[in-house]
C-alpha cells in the first residue's frame, strides 16, 4: 500500500467515524401528565429529533387510550435526541422544571395514575443520571420531589391522531393546556426556574 493510499484509506476511515458519531441518538422515556403537552415541550428542546406519544408501565400489551388508564399505563412520550447538542441530564433539567414534581395525584387538571410523573430509563447511566437531576432539583427548589425513577419496561405508541396533537389541532390544544393551568401551575412550583408554554416555531 502506498503513502497516498494510506492517506486516503485513514481519512475515509475518519470520516466514516465522524458521520457515524454525527448519526447516533439516544432516546428518554418521560411521563409528565398530558402527553400532548409533554411532546410540545420536548420538541422546543435543542437537539431533539422525534417525539412519540405512548403509554408505558401497565400490566396488558397493546394499550389503547381506551383501555391504558384501566391498565396501569402512564402517559409518556418517548423522546429522541442528539447527545453531542443537548445531553440526557440537561434534557432531564428541562423536563422535570416542565412539570409540577409535587404532586403525585396526577398533572394540573389531569387527574388518576395515568397522568403521574415518572422518569423511566434504560440503564444504570440514565439512572445515575436521573437521580443526579432529580437530587439536583430537590436541592434548587427546596422540598421533596415525588416524580419517581422506575426501569423502563415496553412502550407502547399511542395512536396516530394522538401524534403530534399540538401541531395538527393547535386551536384545540392551545385551548386545553390555557384551561389545564399547565404554564401556570409550573410558575408557581419552579418561579423564574420554570420552563412554560414551550412549542415548536
Amino acid at each position: 500500500m502506498s503513502r497516498w493510499t494510506g492517506l486516503a484509506a485513514l481519512t475515509l476511515l475518519a470520516l466514516g467515524t465522524t458521520t457515524a458519531a454525527a448519526d447516533e441518538t439516544a432516546e428518554a422515556i418521560l411521563a409528565g401528565g398530558c402527553f400532548w403537552c409533554v411532546e410540545a415541550d420536548m420538541d422546543k428542546v435543542p437537539g431533539v429529533s422525534e417525539t412519540v406519544s405512548g403509554y408505558i408501565g401497565g400490566w396488558t400489551e397493546n394499550p389503547t387510550y381506551q383501555s391504558h388508564s384501566s391498565d396501569g399505563h402512564y402517559e409518556a412520550v418517548r423522546v429522541t435526541f442528539d447527545p453531542a447538542v443537548t445531553s440526557y441530564r440537561e434534557l432531564l433539567d428541562i423536563f422535570l422544571r416542565t412539570i409540577d414534581v409535587t404532586d403525585d395525584g396526577g398533572q394540573f387538571c389531569d387527574r388518576g395514575p395515568s397522568y403521574r410523573t415518572a422518569i423511566f430509563v434504560a440503564d444504570e447511566a440514565q439512572r445515575a443520571a436521573a437521580e443526579a437531576a432529580k437530587a439536583e432539583a430537590e436541592e434548587a427548589l427546596g422540598r421533596s420531589i415525588v416524580t419517581p425513577i422506575i426501569d423502563a419496561p415496553t412502550f407502547w405508541p399511542a395512536e396516530d391522531y394522538h401524534q403530534d396533537y399540538y401541531l395538527e389541532n393547535s386551536f384545540r390544544y392551545t385551548g386545553y393546556r390555557f384551561a389545564c393551568g399547565r404554564d401556570r401551575r409550573v410558575e408557581q412550583v419552579w418561579g423564574d426556574r420554570a420552563y412554560v408554554g414551550l412549542s415548536k416555531e
